[in-house]
């Protein structure tokens, strides 16, 4: 399988929770397993009062995101930045992992996530042959977006998963 790092993970309709309408950003993904994060959801915890090391970085406002059921203490950040070199590694485009341990002044947004999604060796692989989730090409801007990304992504993909994509939370109501 190729490499999926930097890729969206878009939960298919049928994937019960941690995952329901979950998007998860592949941070790595190896023989060793894969590790990502969930850009849509958000807590109600601000950066400043989970993560005061971050908070000269974050906004006054900024929400952490919890990143996944894996590791709830583990902080990931991701940041955009104007000088690709200060960033840990890159994921797409500008966007990349912030490193703790170094300067970040060309950091133009940060994202906070408490938490992260982890699969073991062939776990991602086999939970992709059920087509429990659906692979996009991210954009730099899924990581900032505040409003519905699991219909955003659905919709950017086309065809039939725009169609999806304006399926409720619980098609059971409709």
């Amino acid at each position: 399988m190729d490499c999926l790092r930097g890729k969206l993970l878009i939960a298919s309709p049928a994937l019960p929770d941690p995952f329901a309408r979950a998007v998860v950003l592949v941070v790595e993904h190896s023989e060793e397993g894969a590790m990502g994060v969930v850009l849509n959801r958000p807590s109600e915890h601000r950066v400043a009062e989970v993560v005061p090391p971050l908070a000269a970085l974050a906004g006054e406002d900024d929400r952490v995101y919890s990143g996944g059921p894996v590791g709830a203490n583990a902080i990931v950040a991701l940041g955009e930045f104007a000088d690709r070199a200060e960033a840990a590694s890159l994921l797409v485009g500008d966007i990349g992992l912030l490193d703790p341990d170094a300067e970040s002044t060309s950091l133009r947004r940060l994202r906070v996530y408490a938490g992260y999604a982890g699969w073991a060796p062939a776990q991602l692989e086999s939970e992709l042959e059920r087509e429990g989730w659906i692979v996009e090409p991210a954009h730099p801007d899924d990581p900032f977006r505040e409003d519905d990304l699991w219909a955003a992504a659905l919709t950017r993909k086309g065809g039939s998963y725009a169609l999806v994509a304006r399926m409720p939370p619980d098609p059971s109501l409709n």
